[in-house]
């Protein structure tokens, strides 16, 4: 009986879902675990974030392709329809999914983690790896992370957002070649995709359209700006409200600069550790 992992990742949805999924499994070193991505190209560096086992399966139709009936799976995903989650309830003896839904409710036979919710069942917490807690200088006035999607450009699309304020640039992982060389001419300082962690850390006022990293800027001490892109989920936005995290949406460039003018105003929430938490409330409901 094997335990997976299956989360939803790809140049047109990011790597928040990812950078949740192996802060989890880092905290769950002393099970073995294979994580299923929908993306091969993420699933073949995995091992760079810690994750031993990583197989790219494509689509998430294609999980019964690598697990059998009786496995355990955590599900970190919003592809499949109630019908094919029930299918996976009965299918897997173990199902844990993560939501980041506001409205959900827990089903019969399975477990659930939410911000959110608490009830029997469910544990109620963010995933935020244990680094972002530790106190760094911040040795970055301001910085800017779109995301790690951008294929239509929408970064450079909107940089007349970012006007005047000469923030660095932290780049993402599904940029064009070009496009990052594009985008290194254009900003002053830049960071690559491998500085991402250090660059939070380091960053006081960090703008991002980053959900995950919204919180671990949050963690690390910093004051993130959260930026709504049109067409994407607005799942997050009751739990940033609750933590103080001003919201941009539309990229509203008079409504960032009033944010920045008067963030030291800002109450922001002092993030808790959570992980422990959640490591606990899978190992307990895998066993």
């Amino acid at each position: 009986m094997r335990i997976f992992y299956y989360v939803h990742t790809g140049h047109r949805v990011g790597l928040d879902r990812f950078r949740r999924a192996t802060t989890i499994i880092r905290s769950l070193d002393d099970l073995d675990i294979t994580l299923l991505c929908s993306d091969f190209r993420i699933a073949q560096i995995a091992r760079d974030f810690g994750v031993e086992k990583s197989v790219g399966i494509d689509v998430v139709r294609n999980i019964p392709q690598i697990a059998h009936r009786g496995d355990k799976l955590i599900f970190d995903s919003k592809e499949a329809n109630p019908f094919m989650l029930e299918d996976m309830r009965k299918y897997f003896s173990t199902f844990i999914r993560i939501s980041d839904l506001q409205e959900d409710i827990k089903e019969e036979n399975e477990f659930l983690i939410s911000p959110y919710l608490e009830d029997e069942g469910i544990c109620q917490g963010y995933a935020v790896d244990d680094t972002f807690f530790e106190q760094t200088a911040k040795t970055i006035k301001i910085a800017y992370f779109f995301g790690d999607d951008d294929y239509e450009k929408d970064l450079e699309k909107n940089l007349a957002f970012l006007e005047g304020l000469e923030p660095d640039l932290q780049l993402g992982f599904y940029y064009f070649l070009d496009y990052e060389a594009h985008l290194k001419k254009i900003f002053k300082r830049t960071h690559d995709f491998e500085a991402y962690e250090e660059t939070i850390k380091k960053t006081e006022i960090f703008i991002t359209a980053s959900p995950q990293a919204t919180l671990e800027s949050l963690a690390s001490g910093g004051k993130p700006i959260y930026i709504q892109r049109e067409n994407y989920t607005t799942d997050f936005i009751p739990l940033f409200e609750s933590f103080h995290i001003p919201v941009v949406k539309e990229f509203d460039k008079n409504h960032l600069n009033l944010i920045i003018k008067t963030i030291d105003n800002i109450d922001y929430y002092k993030l808790q550790q959570n992980s422990r938490k959640i490591s606990d409330f899978i190992k307990e409901n895998l066993n």
